[in-house]
């Protein structure tokens, strides 16, 4: 699947843009702050119904106007045609359509067109808490499981049902307690087994990548952690109610799910260079992308680098440039600031390409040739 046209209005610093793209290849170069990424995070947004970065969407709104748009036309991979649209305006809700016809539920459009995108803020993967590593799973099982969607929605509202009668100054009715719990338990269950499903599948994908990307000079490893694997869920959610009291929160369940990072058998926020942080997070994204592109729909995802090439050596830039550069890859958008990493991958890809330049947040492509 690929985008062949996208119009924006009033998305972030991008006041207007009407752009046909390259079914392969779209590069997009500038300084930082022009506003390549919120282009990125437009066609991001046409994805998930929501900013990669922002959940609030009233403030990508830009300043002084009153509504934003997104616009896009896309080819499958199997030739038809799919409009879709998105928009808001300020103190109202948002607005998402698929040919014309707005959606009832927003959760309905995840996966139709699946996408991947690599980011300077996914070192947070590894430096960050645990939600970052979950949301991970959540974002990609989404993509190609809408019953995961389903589960997530309910387990999530049993956690907040059940911290609020924890939270309580008496003691709350235990019917209700064991009303919540038992849902909690029944969906986290469900959340586990598929996520643990997708860990499995994701791991010697992901380990196979870094290494070509490291050329084989680090070994690095990914495992799933749940309190599920210490039994029945229900039984290690109720066996420390007392302690859940005490806090005033739940601290066993399926939002504790964390993913251990590891590199030569240590913990990769201590052990990793800031380049090997970023060759772990983007032979994740890689992998993630391997795994769509098998499992989630008929159409191969689009891909969306965001200024991948810094921190790294030159011989890691060289091995994710031969990646990207081979036949398993659709539409892919890169940006960066530095022309020469742009250069070296046109040259050696052979790929159909578009080259826009992007200045305060005006978008003009460039011809083969032509100075940026």
């Amino acid at each position: 699947m690929y985008l062949k046209k996208v119009t924006i209005l009033n998305f972030k610093n991008i006041q207007s843009a009407s752009l046909d793209l390259s079914p392969t290849l779209n590069c997009l170069i500038g300084h930082n702050g022009m506003g390549k990424t919120n282009l990125l995070d437009a066609v991001y947004y046409m994805s998930f119904c929501r900013s990669f970065f922002n959940p609030i969407d009233s403030q990508l709104i830009s300043h002084g106007q009153d509504f934003f748009m997104i616009e896009g036309e896309y080819a499958t991979d199997l030739g038809d045609t799919e409009m879709l649209y998105c928009g808001m305006k300020r103190g109202t809700k948002k607005h998402f359509k698929r040919n014309k016809k707005e959606y009832k539920k927003l959760s309905e459009h995840i996966g139709l067109v699946p996408l991947v995108f690599v980011s300077p803020s996914d070192t947070l993967l590894i430096e960050g808490g645990s939600e970052e590593r979950r949301k991970l799973m959540d974002v990609v099982i989404s993509q190609y499981d809408h019953s995961y969607i389903e589960a997530l929605a309910n387990y999530n509202k049993a956690l907040q049902q059940r911290n609020a009668l924890l939270k309580m100054e008496e003691e709350p009715d235990p019917a209700l307690m064991d009303i919540w719990e038992n849902e909690m338990a029944h969906n986290g269950e469900l959340l586990y087994a598929k996520r643990k499903a997708f860990v499995d599948e994701l791991v010697p994908v992901f380990q196979d990548v870094y290494r070509q990307i490291s050329e084989g000079k680090e070994d690095v490893s990914l495992k799933y952690v749940s309190h599920c694997q210490r039994g029945p869920l229900l039984e290690v959610i109720q066996r420390d109610r007392f302690k859940d009291f005490a806090v005033g929160y739940s601290l066993h369940g399926s939002h504790r799910d964390d993913l251990e990072m590891t590199l030569g058998g240590y913990q990769m926020k201590r052990e990793g260079s800031q380049g090997q942080l970023k060759t772990f997070v983007l032979a994740l994204k890689l992998a993630q992308f391997d795994f769509l592109k098998r499992t989630a729909s008929p159409n191969v995802p689009l891909l969306l680098l965001d200024d991948i090439f810094d921190k790294l050596d030159a011989q890691r830039v060289e091995q994710i440039v031969k990646l990207v550069s081979g036949d398993g890859f659709g539409q892919i958008f890169i940006t960066d600031t530095n022309r020469e990493h742009l250069d070296k991958i046109l040259h050696n890809s052979g790929f159909d390409y578009k080259l826009f330049s992007v200045k305060d947040g005006e978008i003009e492509e460039r011809k083969e040739g032509e100075d940026v």
